[in-house]
Formats: C-alpha cells, sequence, structure tokens
C-alpha cells in the first residue's frame, strides 16, 4: 500500500500554504498619446506608439 497522511490537514495550514498561489493584479500604465491603459514597456495596442515615435501602423474603424 502507499504511504498515506497520518492526520487531515487543518484549513488553515491549507490555507497558508496557498497563500502565495494568487496571480498578482496587472499594472497598467497611460499612454502618453492616446491616453488609452497599456503594459509597461510595450506598444500602446490602440495607437501605435512607443517610446516618443509611431512604432507600428494601426488600422482604424
Amino acid at each position: 500500500m502507499p504511504p498515506l497522511p497520518k492526520r487531515k490537514i487543518s484549513r488553515g495550514r491549507r490555507d497558508r500554504r496557498r497563500a502565495h498561489d494568487a496571480l498578482p493584479a496587472r499594472q497598467l500604465v497611460t499612454c502618453t498619446n492616446c491616453g488609452e491603459k497599456r503594459l509597461p514597456h510595450r506598444v500602446c495596442p490602440s495607437c501605435g506608439h512607443y517610446a516618443g515615435r509611431d512604432v507600428i501602423e494601426v488600422e482604424r474603424d
């Protein structure tokens, strides 16, 4: 037979172990060109602006 735990792990001990499993909230910054929220160090998906210049062309509807 495989080894089994001798005692039930309490809810408090189980939850303390899982305390670090939550995902952190994503940090968003405001685009200096259009004002939309975007991820830091990434090209703005709404206007294609990055580091003070237009990097990609974004199709407008």
